[in-house]
């Protein structure tokens, strides 16, 4: 990126939030402001757009830091960080469903913040380069796909897909061995792939139908991931399993 990468800091503690803001700005950053309450945090991301927001779980007010990050990401796309001084289970599994970047522990530490933005930042790179989107457009052949890993195309056999999450505006496919990130939709990779061996089973997951281990009322499993199972698509899986 050519331009300062955009942070937005969203921490209630003003102390906290000043250091923060200074570390950020001596790494180069460009700090788009300073919000103490997750309805000013949602109505900031909306209007001046940063590029990752750095923010931390346990706000005071009526949103939390994980509330306030998925209403942020109802309609923008922007990578989460998160920043903490204890989080149980239920909070960690809560913030895991908005796929944060990181978690950055409190009380705060210089290298940590900058490392972890460093690897943001490449990250944010590998999404926002046209070439690499390019290389990575799905090929599909009768058998196979051809995935960029590593710098290369690699083929991958249709039947090692275990399934295919949604992520944003990207497809992970995951086998047993490996996770591949694809520049495409989900939707795209439904109409592209064989019906006969690939279903739709919810808004962001597609699975290998053979490698189905469990069968639930609200959920899959394959090689042990719990796979949630829209009411739209069950009735069509289930015919489908029927035929098998």
């Amino acid at each position: 990126m050519e331009d300062k990468v955009k942070v937005l800091v969203v921490e209630d503690d003003m102390i906290i939030a000043a250091n923060i803001c200074l570390q950020l700005t001596n790494l180069d950053y460009e700090v788009t402001g300073i919000e103490t309450r997750g309805e000013e945090a949602i109505i900031h991301a909306q209007v001046n757009t940063p590029d990752i927001i750095l923010m931390d779980v346990n706000l005071k007010g009526e949103l939390d830091g994980i509330q306030t990050a998925k209403k942020i990401q109802e309609k923008n796309s922007i990578p989460i960080i998160y920043l903490t001084a204890n989080t149980d289970e239920t909070s960690f599994a809560r913030a895991k469903e908005t796929r944060p970047f990181a978690f950055i522990p409190k009380p705060l530490n210089t290298v940590q913040l900058q490392r972890t933005f460093a690897l943001a930042v490449e990250q944010l790179k590998e999404k926002n380069n046209p070439i690499e989107k390019e290389t990575m457009t799905l090929k599909v052949l009768e058998d196979r796909i051809f995935v960029r890993h590593n710098g290369k195309m690699v083929k991958l056999l249709l039947a090692d897909i275990l399934y295919i999450e949604a992520d944003r505006n990207y497809c992970r496919v995951v086998t047993t061995s490996h996770q591949y990130l694809l520049t495409t939709t989900l939707k795209t990779m439904e109409e592209k792939l064989p019906k006969h061996s690939f279903s739709r089973v919810h808004r962001s997951y597609m699975v290998n139908i053979a490698k189905l281990d469990v069968v639930a009322d609200g959920h899959l499993e394959i090689n042990r991931k719990v796979i949630p199972m829209g009411k739209m698509h069950k009735g069509s899986l289930l015919k489908r399993l029927q035929t098998i």
